[in-house]
This record gives C-alpha cells, sequence and structure tokens, in this order.
C-alpha cells in the first residue's frame, strides 16, 4: 500500500491483505434506495437492492476464504514491484468483474450465461501484434477453483483439467447458497465498468469494496461513508472520530474520501479556490485526515507546519506528544536503501485506545493550527 522506492519489498501473506479488505466492505446496506435509471433495465429495483446485500455477504465469505485458504492458491512474485503485487488477487478482481459485466442474466435470475471473459483471451492489436491473455489459462483455472471453493457452480469447465481454452468454452455460473448474489454480482460490475473515472486495480475497486452508493440516484453523505470507514474500531474511538469530523466541517472545512493505495477522508479549506478541485486535489491541500492502510492500519494524520507559533500550547501537552509534535514529518527515503514510509504523509497516530487519552490535545492542536494558519472559527 505505499509507493516503491528502493530496498527489497516483502509482501505480507494474502491473509492480511484478505482482512484489510474485508474492513472496507460495508457493515450497513439499506434496502431502500432509490437506483440510478441505467440499472433497472437489468433487475427491479427490490432485485437489485437484495442482491446488492447477498454480493456484500459473499464478500465477506470470499475474503473468510482469502485469510483461511487463500495461501493454497497464491503464488507470491518473486521480485515483487510494490506492497499490493499480488497476481492472483488481481486475477479473481479482474474475473468477478467481467464474469459480472460480460453476462446475462437468466430471465429468473438464478443464473449467469457467460460467452466472453476478455482478460483470458488473446487479441490482436492495432498494430497487428498478438497479444497475450492477461490471465493465463493455469491461472484461470486457479481462480476458477478458488471461487468454486466459495460457493460458485460453473457448467461447461472441468475444474480437473490443468489449461482452458475459453474461447470455445460457453459457461452458466450458478450460486446456489443465495442466487439473488447473480443480480448483486451483475449489477456491481456494470457499476465497476461504466462508472469508475480512473484505472481500476485490484486494491481500487468499487466492485471488492462493494461500494453500492455508485448505483444510487442520489449523491450518499459523506458522513455515512465515514461511518462505514470507521465501523470496525471500538465505540469510543468511532465516537471520537465523529465529533472530529462534525467539529472541522463546521468550521467550513471540507471532507473528501480518496483512495490511493490507502484509504483517506482528508479534511481542507478549499472556499478560496479558483477553480473546481478533484478529490485527489483536495486531498494535496488537506490539513488533517483519517488514514487505513495495511502497513500501519488505523490513523490520524496531522500536517502541522506552524507549531513554531503556538510552542506554548504544545508545552502543556503530555510529553509523548510533544515529542511527536517535535519529530514533525518529511520524506525520509533518501535515507538508505529502504522503500517509501510515507513520513511525507504527515504526522501519525494511531486510532487505537490511546488517542482516547488525548483527544482534547489532538482537537487543540488541530484549532491552533488552522488558526495560525490564517482560519478562524
Amino acid at each position: 500500500m505505499s509507493t516503491h522506492h528502493g530496498g527489497k519489498i516483502t509482501l505480507k501473506p494474502i491473509s492480511e491483505m484478505a482482512k484489510f479488505q474485508k474492513n472496507l466492505i460495508p457493515a450497513n446496506i439499506s434496502e431502500d434506495y432509490e437506483l440510478k435509471p441505467m440499472f433497472k433495465k437489468i433487475a427491479g429495483e427490490k432485485e437489485i437492492n437484495k442482491g446488492v446485500i447477498a454480493f456484500r455477504d459473499f464478500l465477506y465469505l470470499f475474503c473468510d476464504h482469502l485469510i483461511s485458504d487463500g495461501h493454497l492458491y497464491d503464488k507470491p512474485p518473486k521480485n515483487p514491484s510494490s506492497m499490493t503485487d499480488y497476481p492472483f488477487l488481481h486475477n479473481l478482481t479482474n474475473l468477478l468483474v467481467e464474469m459480472g459485466y460480460n453476462s446475462k442474466l437468466s430471465k429468473n435470475g438464478n443464473s449467469l450465461l457467460i460467452t466472453k471473459i476478455p482478460s483470458c483471451m488473446a487479441i490482436i492489436d492495432e498494430k497487428g501484434k498478438k497479444k497475450n491473455p492477461k490471465i493465463s489459462s493455469s491461472s484461470l483455472i486457479e481462480c476458477i477453483r478458488f471461487l468454486n471453493l466459495c460457493g460458485f457452480i460453473f457448467n461447461g469447465i472441468d475444474l480437473e483439467a490443468k489449461i482452458l481454452d475459453i474461447s470455445k468454452i460457453k459457461l452458466e455460473v450458478l450460486y446456489p447458497k443465495n442466487p439473488i448474489m447473480l443480480t448483486g454480482l451483475k449489477v456491481m460490475s456494470v457499476a465497476e465498468m461504466e462508472l469508475r473515472t480512473t484505472r481500476r486495480y485490484w486494491n481500487d475497486n468499487n466492485l471488492l469494496r462493494c461500494d453500492y452508493r455508485l448505483i444510487k440516484k442520489e449523491d450518499t453523505d459523506i458522513l455515512d461513508i465515514l461511518k462505514d470507514f470507521l465501523h470496525p474500531l471500538p465505540k469510543k474511538i468511532q465516537n471520537f472520530a465523529l465529533k472530529l469530523h462534525q467539529h472541522y466541517t463546521d468550521m467550513g472545512m471540507t471532507c473528501v474520501m480518496t483512495i490511493l493505495g490507502d484509504v483517506n477522508f482528508a479534511y481542507s479549506f478549499i472556499n478560496k479556490s479558483q477553480k473546481v478541485l478533484s478529490p485527489r486535489d483536495i486531498y494535496s491541500l488537506s490539513l488533517w485526515q483519517f488514514s487505513y492502510s495495511m502497513r500501519y492500519g488505523y490513523c490520524l494524520i496531522i500536517r502541522a507546519k506552524k507549531t513554531d507559533k503556538y510552542l506554548n500550547i504544545i508545552e502543556k501537552f503530555p510529553l509523548f506528544l510533544q515529542d511527536i509534535i517535535a519529530k514533525g514529518y518529511g520524506c525520509y527515503r533518501k535515507l538508505g536503501n529502504k522503500h517509501c514510509q510515507h513520513d511525507c504523509q504527515g504526522i501519525r497516530i494511531p486510532l487505537d485506545n490511546s488517542i482516547i487519552d488525548i483527544s482534547k490535545e489532538i482537537e487543540t492542536w488541530l484549532d491552533n493550527e488552522i488558526s495560525c494558519s490564517g482560519r478562524s472559527k
């Protein structure tokens, strides 16, 4: 979940990646929201709402099997290119998306008929050069076996085969445990393929997060998204985070969610901007943020630049917090042959029980940083 800048990369087990991903799946999905018109041609609104919830439940099972059995299928690269280099998970992600997108839902909604999976097929490019499939035949069969373990049934494939020629196969895909899940897969795959505006990565994937907000007609309030983000944390930490969010949005800060490998809720003042800012622009201007990453877990990150102007306030903080602030932040990747430690992101404080004891100091710190930056309540 970080950018590599030299040094050997050691990947965490795929089970750890699955635990991380599982926390991003929304705990609460309403059955009562209006869909964007483009989805109503797939199925009825009630069926889609139930299907998305069933798909969310499948993703929990999917992550559980990655945690318990993923090591039997995953083949980590000898020289990973980044902290997110998990080819098996990348292939699974592409396969699920294309299964849903390139399929026809049966009239009773109990099966998907698939006639093509582009990632598994060779293509001829504009120059007439043949390009091999993105997912090899041997990798495809491993992915299908894993999905079979998760409850899928693939009629038209021999699971004992060593290789598959997908171009000659018509697949009927079933999910007997809860057939309505296939409707959810279909809808979420369409949303992933047609509504996202950036390149898809497995670790920035609306499908694996079950980001059902994409299919809603009305935008979702950022507070509701933040509540989903915080749901794995203890209640008192959730309350602390929500209090900070409310306090600083009431002061005029804008909050945006970005996924840059890590998941971030960034807070910035943007009312003086003369142009329309993207979420990444707002992130780059942020004073502070909530973050969730494989490396650090849940954290509060503060980009304090004016601490020299309120040292008299900081001197009243607990000594350990004074030390954290005194160290500051910056990029240390040039110190030895090490990969990026994300020290340039800001001063990082874990969102665990220890932060409750300094909650008042955190708010005082942020208030003074804002005031000394030319902002005021």
